[in-house]
């Protein structure tokens, strides 16, 4: 047990809270029926704001195993303290991926089911719970098995629930069978959001995976320039002599780290502006059939340690947002709002997903979802940010969870119908409202 101070990956509000770690089921029944203080499961951190953190309260971590996953019947039951770098480096030589990644591997698989994570595949294959077949859950009231089946309101309050049902130990996960540890790309430089938004709607449904790169910096008739990047899992035909000779090696590290001093104001307009002119120059018109590793397709940023620390000691905000489909104005509307103001973010990412799931706060719905990191520079970016929330709430969207760190208790209420059948959920089994958490407070969800 140690006292720490703690924040999300966005660094912008710091607690201080009591660490406990576990390594057994027992040690894990014992934190949370013995919990002196309200206590919230606590993954590695990646959630951008306060999700994952408990001002004053206890932060229960489960220790990451040390062994290998047994895989049967393309399926595998494992700890929830496995992170999905350690299980990728464990399953890719054996000829399995995770069915679902977000854009970082250094997240672990509790904390991806709380989440309720979603990756480039919404459109094809939806969120992370989608692919779950059961887990163990401790309450304050006890410990169960948890399946779709046997226990549905538990499933879906805790598939997305911001780990506010109790402390999930592990879980039963369907995974992907793949031939090589790379994948097949096509890239396409896109002119305009017109293009952008045509490509995608049109084409996206024939690859696994897609993700726009969108320049917010770009104006004019430039505005919603993109990088669309799409693939799939390259089969061992397809692959070049010098990779099919070891075709299921993987390979993933962080080539540098982001120094711990970093003056604030670092990502300001000027130097977003030129990042996102050569980002785009950079990108080929077209270029299909590349063969690029799973790491550089699917977590890029991973290559910087610690890349948060490149917004400085004031931190950055992620701003998610999901509209429905035949809200593309609206998005538009957003876009050319963002670009007007020079909102300076250099990570700014556009998908399609699919259909909606039930977990009751679940974040995708069918549409599009724009994701976009931004720096603590602009006295006025909370008043934007409220005013582009009240955009989304008309238009039928809703902010994701996981990465908010502002949103209003009046905007969230509207924006999950599903609340109320989630309060019903977490009441029986959490009277007490042992579980709770800074985000869980701030939006008064228990």
């Amino acid at each position: 047990m140690t006292n720490e101070l703690i924040s999300g990956w966005g660094r912008t509000q710091w607690v201080r809270s009591q660490l406990e770690r576990a390594s057994t089921l027992d040690e894990v029944r014992n934190v949370v029926q013995n919990a002196e203080k309200k206590l919230i499961p606590r993954g590695l951190g990646r959630s951008y704001g306060d999700a994952a953190q408990l001002s004053g309260g206890i932060a229960i971590t489960i220790d990451e195993p040390v062994t290998d996953p047994i895989i049967a019947d393309g399926k595998t039951t494992l700890s929830a303290g496995y992170s999905l770098d350690n299980l990728l480096r464990r399953i890719v030589p054996k000829g399995y991926f995770v069915p679902v990644t977000p854009g970082t591997r250094y997240v672990t698989l509790g904390g991806a089911l709380a989440s309720d994570i979603h990756g480039k595949n919404h459109h094809i294959e939806g969120t992370f719970s989608r692919h779950i077949e059961s887990f163990a859950i401790v309450t304050p009231t006890g410990t169960q098995l948890v399946t779709e089946n046997s226990e549905p309101d538990l499933f879906n309050a805790t598939s997305g629930g911001m780990g506010l049902t109790g402390v999930v130990t592990d879980m039963t996960m369907k995974l992907i069978p793949i031939e090589s540890a790379y994948i097949k790309m096509e890239t396409a430089r896109l002119r305009d959001l017109d293009e952008t938004l045509s490509t995608m709607a049109g084409s996206d449904h024939k690859f696994r995976y897609s993700v726009a790169w969108i320049d917010l910096m770009a104006r004019g008739s430039a505005m919603g320039r993109s990088v669309l990047t799409r693939g799939d899992h390259a089969s061992l035909s397809e692959l070049p002599p010098q990779m099919a000779s070891d075709p299921l090696k993987y390979e993933a590290k962080a080539l540098v780290d982001a120094p711990p001093f970093i003056p604030n104001g670092l990502l300001n307009n000027i130097t977003v502006r030129a990042f996102n002119e050569l980002w785009f120059r950079k990108a080929p018109t077209f270029r299909a059939d590349e063969i690029t590793s799973i790491a550089s397709f699917f977590h890029p940023l991973d290559m910087v340690g610690k890349w948060n620390r490149i917004y400085g000691k004031k931190g950055f905000l992620q701003y998610q947002f999901v509209l429905p489909d035949g809200q593309e104005e609206v998005l538009r509307g957003i876009i050319e709002r963002l670009s007007g103001l020079q909102v300076a973010s250099f990570l700014a990412v556009l998908k399609r997903f699919g259909p909606e799931n039930d977990g009751f706060l679940s974040f995708p719905k069918p549409g599009w979802t724009l994701a976009l990191d931004i720096p603590i520079t602009n006295a006025e970016l909370g008043n934007l940010l409220d005013e582009l929330d009240r955009i989304v709430l008309g238009a039928g969207g809703r902010i994701y969870l996981a990465k908010d760190s502002r949103m209003s208790k009046e905007v969230f209420e509207e924006m999950y119908p599903k609340l109320d059948k989630f309060k019903e959920v977490k009441a029986r089994v959490d009277p007490n409202n042992v579980i709770t958490s800074d985000i869980a407070t701030r939006l008064s969800i228990c």
